[in-house]
């Protein structure tokens, strides 16, 4: 595996001016040598003219957030990162890279949730090099690897969570968004770790279940949140019964006995727990006495 060298190379303004010296220093030779009609202090003139022009060649710039990976016939020499104006050897090559934050998102994909119910997931991943030898030389292309990877990471998440919890205490896509993103952080870096990239964030853009069960699973959600309010209905209520039971007992307004409190229970119940508001029966008396 290679890994990252780093190199510093010569100041670039300096040779820009060594070289421009030599090269105007090689028409002062040309020149003589033209006027003297001296074969051998021409040709050294032009020699001298075209190393100087050459070695322009080997001047290279480094903005800031950004790397030149330089390799030499074929073989990696180094990396500079410093920004500034540089000269390297005129036959390396010198690849740019750029260390900036870079944001991608995943395409919405269709995949199995733990329970096997079908459902469209995203994700945007934040990321940037930090080894550019292992970015450009371990891998064909970096960015297509962090496409690929990234998906595959969401892929291998979303079979490890349901959608929703059904359990107290259970994790889920939907509702443990810390720890979800904390693991797709962990599987993405673990797959672009060899390619000398660092995961900044990784978190969840697009959750939904699949459209053929979507209306299903909300039918379902919505008895789920019914069943839920009317247990604490029912709680509430009874705890309004047995409060207003007690009260009746303690201050003595009536006496009721176990077949009338049956009644009473039942009667308050009705009203405390029906979605309507319940209607009256005011008992007036018989008609015959």
């Amino acid at each position: 595996m290679i890994k990252e060298r780093a190199v510093r190379p010569a100041n670039g303004l300096l040779m820009i001016l060594v070289l421009l010296g030599a090269a105007a220093g090689s028409i002062w030779v040309v020149i003589v040598g033209a006027r003297n009609q001296h074969p051998l202090t021409l040709g050294g003139g032009v020699a001298l003219f075209v190393l100087a022009l050459l070695g322009l060649a080997g001047i290279f710039v480094v903005n800031p957030n950004e790397a030149k990976a330089l390799t030499l016939f074929g073989k990696y020499v180094g990396s500079v990162k410093d920004p500034g104006i540089w000269f390297a050897n005129p036959f390396a090559v010198k690849g740019k890279i750029s260390l900036r934050v870079r944001n991608f998102e995943t395409t919405k994909l269709k995949v199995n949730d733990n329970h096997s119910n079908p459902i469209e997931i995203g994700a945007v991943v934040v990321w940037q090099v930090v080894d550019t030898a292992e970015a450009l030389f371990e891998v064909d292309d970096y960015e297509n690897f962090v496409r690929v990877q990234s998906e595959a990471a969401l892929r291998q998440l979303a079979t490890t969570y349901p959608y929703d919890a059904h359990q107290s205490g259970e994790e889920s896509l939907s509702g443990s968004p810390t720890a979800v993103s904390a693991m797709l952080q962990g599987h993405v870096q673990e797959r672009l770790a060899k390619a000398g990239m660092h995961v900044i964030e990784a978190r969840i853009s697009h959750l939904a279940y699949a459209p053929e069960i979507a209306q299903a699973m909300l039918q379902r959600q919505q008895a789920s949140a019914i069943i839920a309010a009317r247990q604490k209905i029912v709680e509430g209520a009874v705890g309004m019964v047995e409060n207003a039971l007690d009260l009746l007992s303690t201050r003595g307004i009536v006496t009721l006995d176990d077949e009338r409190r049956a009644a009473m229970v039942s009667n308050l119940l009705v009203v405390l727990c029906s979605e309507r508001s319940t209607q009256p029966v005011v008992n007036a008396g018989s008609l015959y006495t």
